[in-house]
């Protein structure tokens, strides 16, 4: 915002400091000030005027009650009051209707009559060309003149050109007709519609309220009888109408940070009173002021002690009053608080923390000590759910996995596709037709995250952490659940997607200390999962030691796949993360790692169709004993040859504590779990 110096300096008896010396009070005190320049015989001074201060400090006047409040000197205002022509009344001329109270928070206006239009004194001329303004004829240069030291925008219509009777014209505030145009001063046809907020005679619109006037009652060197107009609407309204119609100006500007409604008379009068200087004529008597609701000041009571809690320094009571009052506000005191009253104009006082704020700021941040705050740190109470889910989310990245992170919205397509049927929940207003229902599972969502990702990447391996919402028996359901996807397009690797993804599951569980999970292979009927969306030949339960299920391991079904659009196996776990926290623990049984070297035997067993991979595994264990470290399964095959066996291939890992193991113990171990699986009917593959 521009602001003249020779303007502000009109504001005060006593000179100003220069005006360098006025942009370091500013700067320190109150706004950043971007550009100083000499302009003539001026100065201009760019103010960056922070939103909550735009109501007053859009105005030269603001800036001087603020430049007074830091130099501690007054501000002299001459008596703004127009000689009224004692003979007519401007309620015999114009009347004011506002339809619809809440478009317009007050509407004044006054008449003169028989003024002369001419050119601006150069006075008024300078000052506005410091500011920006290019002179026009002195009732627009008054206009303008004034919303500059005011803050209130103003506009003069020609009294004659309103339609309506030849003695008494009506002003209407109404919003615009669909379809209805106006021509701007400017001479731009600007085409409207129902939101946008007008000031309209009888018959036609004459102003977009608060932005631009029109050409039907500009002002021009026939015009004898003017009607001012100095009204306050409501801040969106002038905001939605400047964007709907890519229109800013100046006065929209100061309307869109809304202005104090008690401003509307003094600035008609101050205008009124220059227009009799510059270009005659007669004020009449009075004003038509509609004022629907009255805006009344602000009692705030400020509390002595909570200024010294707050700011950490005792201010003395004699500086904090004196401020105060420099910034225009009424103080009583009252022993240990004060009764302040704040003026209509500082609508950014509201509270007594704002008060606090005002009297640090021109009292200077810098004569506050710096004083480390006392008192007891209490580390707030865990929240078990973000903790486990954040051990999660580590577990699972350091395994390879990426996280993402979906709406929790599913379309009609997806209803259809996964037939989650009545258990959805439908949205009463949703923001699309594509997010209509609330997802019931996160595997849907991951399911496209694959497909889009497998047109960019060879192989995807996601997981997501999230709630879901369901249905059941009347009553919403809601929990959060962990569900991952993999998926390869080339190599044999997608053969192992199963494996793969048991293999992070078992570090998922690993990590979260949670013993005894097994996976069973035999036909499911998951609690928490529809069994149409799993390859039933190549998917599993996932259960606790006491056989209670908590998700589901397996690929999806290739006539899901189909439906979807994706050519390549996908392998998803899907798990209540509810019931894994519950079994969750932080205590972990540390075993040393051996210093002595690993030794790998590899043992393929045919073994019938129904034996689960987990008896195996727990065969091997057990007859190794403590030399045997670890069991990994690496492949398993099932083809027509084997007529209803499939061969399971394991790497069995060697390694003791305290000593190299001799091939000779390896050995003696091998041949021992070879005979307990012969021993069982299985045979070993040679």
């Amino acid at each position: 915002m521009i602001f003249s110096y020779n303007f502000l300096q009109s504001f005060f008896k006593e000179k100003l400091p220069t005006p360098q010396k006025l942009v370091d009070f500013l700067v320190a005190h109150s706004f950043e000030v971007e550009e100083i320049k000499k302009s003539g015989e001026d100065w201009t001074l760019d103010i960056k005027v922070l939103s909550s201060r735009a109501h007053d400090c859009f105005s030269h006047l603001g800036m001087a009650r603020e430049i007074g409040a830091l130099i501690g000197k007054k501000i002299e205002l001459v008596k703004w009051d127009p000689k009224e022509d004692r003979g007519a009344k401007t309620a015999n001329f114009v009347g004011v209707d506002i339809v619809g109270k809440k478009s317009c928070l007050r509407y004044t206006a006054r008449m003169a009559c028989n003024v002369k239009v001419g050119s601006s004194p150069k006075w008024i001329q300078k000052r506005l060309e410091s500011c920006g303004f290019r002179p026009i004829n002195n009732i627009v240069d008054v206009t303008n003149y004034v919303m500059l030291e005011t803050g209130q925008p103003l506009h003069a219509f020609d009294f004659d050109k309103l339609s309506g009777s030849s003695k008494k014209k009506k002003i209407i505030v109404r919003y615009a007709k669909n379809g209805e145009k106006i021509t701007s001063l400017d001479n731009k046809e600007y085409k409207l519609d129902a939101s946008i907020l007008t000031i309209a005679d009888e018959k036609d619109v004459l102003a977009i309220a608060g932005i631009k006037g029109g050409k039907k009652a500009e002002i021009d060197k026939n015009t004898k009888n003017i009607v001012l107009e100095s009204a306050n609407f409501y801040s969106t309204d002038i905001r939605i109408t400047s964007q709907s119609l890519g229109l800013k100006t100046d006065s929209s500007l100061r309307f869109e940070h809304e202005i104090d409604p008690s401003l509307t008379s003094f600035a008609i009068n101050r205008a009124a009173q220059l227009i009799q200087e510059v270009a005659g004529g007669e004020v009449l008597t009075g004003m038509v002021d509609v004022y629907p609701k009255k805006v009344f000041q602000k009692k705030i009571i400020l509390n002595l002690s909570r200024l010294k809690n707050i700011l950490g320094t005792e201010i003395p009571k004699s500086e904090a009053i004196k401020i105060l009052k420099n910034l225009q506000f009424e103080v009583k005191d009252l022993g240990k608080v004060f009764e302040v009253i704040a003026p209509t104009f500082r609508l950014d006082i509201l509270i007594e923390e704002d008060l606090i704020e005002e009297i640090a700021r021109i009292y200077g941040y810098e004569k506050v000590p710096n004083v480390l705050p006392q008192g007891i740190l209490i580390p707030p109470k865990r929240n078990e759910m973000f903790f486990w889910s954040d051990f999660c989310r580590n577990i699972l990245k350091e395994a390879g996995l990426c996280e993402v992170l979906n709406y929790s919205f599913v379309g009609e397509k997806e209803k259809e596709i996964f037939r989650f049927g009545n258990q959805a929940l439908e949205l009463e207003n949703p923001m699309s037709q594509n997010q209509k229902y609330l997802r019931t599972s996160l595997v849907f969502n991951l399911l496209k995250n694959v497909k889009e990702n497998l047109k960019y990447f060879e192989g995807v391996k996601i997981f997501e952490i999230g709630k879901i919402f369901r249905k059941e028996k009347g009553q919403i359901r809601e929990k959060r659940m962990i569900a991952g996807a993999f998926a390869k397009i080339k190599g044999t690797e997608k053969k192992q997607l199963f494996y793969e993804a048991k293999g992070v599951l078992d570090s998922l569980f690993s990590g979260l200390g949670i013993s005894g999970v097994w996976y069973d292979e035999y036909r499911p009927t998951p609690e928490d999962s529809n069994s149409f969306l799993w390859n039933i030949g190549k998917c599993a339960e996932v259960k606790t030691s006491d056989g209670k299920e908590f998700g589901f391991l397996g690929e999806i079904s290739p006539a899901i796949l189909e439906r979807i659009g994706v050519e390549y196996p996908i392998v998803v776990f899907d798990l209540d993360s509810e019931k894994i926290y519950s079994f969750a623990s932080e205590e972990h049984e540390y075993r040393q790692t051996s210093q002595h070297p690993s030794a790998i035997r590899d043992l393929a067993i045919l073994v019938p169709q129904n034996i689960l991979v987990e008896e195996v595994l727990n065969k091997i264990e057990i007859i190794g004993g403590g030399l045997v470290r670890d069991v990994d399964i690496f492949d398993i095959y099932e083809g027509e040859e084997l007529s209803g066996k499939k061969s399971l291939a394991f790497h069995i890992i060697f390694q003791a504590e305290d000593r190299t193991l001799k091939s000779e113990e390896i050995n003696s171990a091998m041949k021992k779990i070879i005979q307990a699986v012969e021993e069982m009917g299985w045979e070993i593959r040679k």
